[in-house]
């Protein structure tokens, strides 16, 4: 079994994904190893190579190719990941697709949900339980992640659910988009607000089955929302950066929660911003302009 520690990040051969493998390689250990993963082959090569390169880089960083919208790929990579190393460290699920303000939601929406919700489903069944002892597996969401901020009548789908129930209710809303009846179900118009909701209550549904175990042994799951990020996804949305971090500058506040040495017990299973808990029952529905902006 591995006496390195072992991270992996969806999503990062970019923005904020990219800005967490660079802070985790200069952070973790020499013998550590950081694994760089997204769809593009060759995007991920060359991403990993120049975080390799940098001065700042002391842990090992391996590209690989990854794509989380399928769950057999993710399990494969968990199998190996155990096999090899007994397990994992630090996982970081942050693959997200993008959105497009000229195309419709519906015409966005399976592309989307696979990949933040579905990606978030295969991250969670297949990495928690190869998870070692005093690991992170955080799950990047949003503020818009709590239930406040979804109509009334669709919040107790995702209330208690359990990871089953909640993927049942992501497709039940998938297929409503795609049917034109989601508005008279009582979803929000915007792909963002059901599927931050969604990824938060993916990760309460993982840790309410390991929280008494994991804060025995100092294990940490939860979700994070790392403000907003200036990245290209964020742009075609919004015209004043002035508020907005650079990838680097969101990172840092991340890696503190998965670098840190133990946690506050009172983060786990939680939606958590800047080191403190959004709570899961607040927040209000928005105008469609914050439904867009807000990270």
């Amino acid at each position: 079994m591995s006496t390195s520690r072992i991270a992996l990040v969806t999503g990062a051969n970019q923005g904020l994904g990219r800005a967490l493998v660079a802070g985790l390689a200069a952070r973790m250990r020499a013998e550590d190893v950081v694994l760089l993963t997204g769809r593009d082959a060759s995007r991920v090569s060359v991403a990993a190579e120049e975080i390799r390169r940098s001065p700042d880089t002391v842990a090992r960083v391996e590209g690989r190719v990854l794509d989380v919208s399928r769950p057999e790929p993710v399990a494969t990579l968990a199998e190996e990941l155990r096999e090899r190393h007994g397990g994992v460290d630090v996982v970081i699920s942050n693959a997200t697709a993008r959105l497009l303000p000229d195309v419709s939601q519906a015409a966005q929406a399976d592309e989307f949900i696979d990949v933040a919700n579905g990606g978030t489903h295969a991250v969670l069944r297949s990495f928690a339980p190869v998870l070692r002892p005093g690991g992170r597996l955080l799950v990047v969401a949003s503020s818009l992640g709590t239930l406040g901020h979804l109509p009334e009548g669709v919040r107790p789908l995702f209330d208690g659910a359990s990871l089953d129930q909640v993927e049942r209710v992501v497709e039940s809303w998938r297929s409503a988009v795609h049917h034109g009846t989601s508005d008279e179900a009582g979803w929000p118009l915007w792909l963002n607000l059901p599927s931050k909701v969604a990824q938060v209550a993916a990760v309460r549904a993982v840790a309410a089955e390991r929280r008494a175990r994991d804060l025995a042994d100092g294990t940490l799951i939860a979700s994070v929302c790392p403000g907003m990020v200036d990245t290209a996804a964020s742009r075609p949305w919004f015209t004043d950066y002035s508020s907005a971090q650079s990838p680097e500058q969101a990172a840092r506040a991340v890696l503190d929660l998965v670098l840190a040495p133990s946690t506050d017990p009172a983060l786990y299973g939680e939606l958590v911003r800047f080191g403190e808990v959004l709570p899961w029952h607040g927040g209000t529905q928005p105008t469609e302009q914050e439904a867009l902006l807000v990270p």
